[in-house]
């Protein structure tokens, strides 16, 4: 792994025996000691932490940043109001995804895109060659000298409170944002995640000094977690993970992003084509399902119903908190109500499956 990129934590993981693992081109932890399991059950009982330093994190400003931006994504940033947030997506002419980001408002005359760190490059070049029609519009990666960590669980808040030597945390709405200092470094706080906690929080950091403030909440007793247990955490929530629920092909609305996707604003790359993809007919929907038999569910394996293929599992995984095997797939939208069947074919063996409402673990109100 030696070609890898590595975050500023990276000698942190080692020191506490992280299982290391090439993702998205950076070297990253996907377990410690405990294990996945034990990892995923601390984040929702307790409070986990993870390095998401990997993510790619783009500031943009300049007089023309919004109108640029209305035009590269697909949410409608003009409805952010200073420390404000929004998951949105960087679409094609198509009407497909080339990635799916989150938009960031912290202060009134720039914003920070955040994007996938496999994409990163991609999402990059094709950005700056759009922003060279806007005028003034200038696109910074700050990746590299921007940290970020994520907070998530039940006792994320008070550790916080408990650090937090000026400023305050954000308001308990998802998608609210502060300005806070730990230890008197600086410190953007945002009212989001990727687990489906209520209680989250995600924290930019300038590079230098994410190690201390990483030191700190460990010593608070937030624990580590690596990617192994993030996936199965987002997984629960039912949320997307480009490559798998989206990809260049793939239109939001059958992934069943509209609420995301502000057609009515217009002039965003593929609007139109969305459009023309859902009035013809999408010939597929994104559903959950539970396993009612032994087995797993993994990422592409077919779905069949009276023995004809119907279907293909995009995400699936034990899941901690239910104790069973649960999935997201694509599959015809006349069989996407709660209670259809279906069977996964597993290593030649047909198991059934029952389509569930989603997320499959439900979270209660932020505090």
């Amino acid at each position: 792994m030696g070609n890898l990129h590595k975050t500023a934590l990276n000698d942190h993981h080692a020191e506490l025996g992280a299982n290391m693992v090439e993702f998205g081109g950076w070297e990253m932890p996907l377990h410690y000691q405990t294990g996945i399991v034990q990892e995923h059950l601390t984040t929702r009982k307790e409070v986990g932490l993870f390095d998401i330093s990997h993510m790619g994190r783009f500031i943009v400003r300049g007089k023309n940043a919004l109108e640029f931006l209305q035009h590269v994504l697909a949410n409608n940033g003009a409805a952010l109001e200073e420390e404000e947030g929004q998951y949105t997506m960087i679409p094609n002419k198509n009407g497909g995804v080339i990635d799916d980001a989150y938009l960031y408002r912290f202060v009134p005359d720039e914003y920070l895109l955040v994007v996938n760190a496999a994409n990163r490059e991609k999402d990059l070049a094709h950005l700056e060659k759009l922003s060279k029609k806007f005028g003034q519009v200038k696109l910074t990666d700050r990746t590299k000298e921007l940290a970020m960590l994520s907070l998530q669980g039940p006792k994320a808040k008070e550790l916080m409170l408990d650090l937090i030597s000026a400023g305050h945390l954000p308001e308990p709405l998802r998608n609210y944002l502060s300005t806070a200092h730990i230890n008197g470094s600086q410190v953007l706080i945002s009212r989001t995640g990727y687990t489906g906690e209520p209680i989250c929080f995600e924290l930019f950091i300038e590079r230098k000094e994410v190690g201390m403030i990483w030191g700190l909440l460990l010593d608070k007793g937030a624990q580590p977690i690596g990617l192994g247990a993030r996936d199965t955490l987002r997984l629960e929530a039912a949320l997307p993970l480009y490559g798998h629920e989206l990809d260049a092909s793939t239109s939001p609305l059958e992934a069943g992003l509209a609420r995301f996707v502000k057609l009515e604003t217009g002039g965003f790359i593929g609007c139109q084509a969305i459009e023309r993809r859902r009035d013809a007919g999408h010939e597929r929907a994104l559903v959950g399902f539970e396993l009612e038999g032994r087995g797993v569910a993994r990422a592409g394996y077919q779905l069949v119903r009276s023995g004809q293929p119907c279907g293909v599992v995009t995400s699936g995984a034990p899941s901690p908190t239910l104790g069973k095997s649960i999935g997201l797939a694509y599959v015809p939208p006349r069989w996407t109500a709660p209670g259809e069947r279906f069977d996964v074919v597993i290593r030649g063996r047909e198991v059934p499956v029952r389509v569930v409402e989603t997320p499959f673990v439900r979270s209660g109100a932020p505090s």
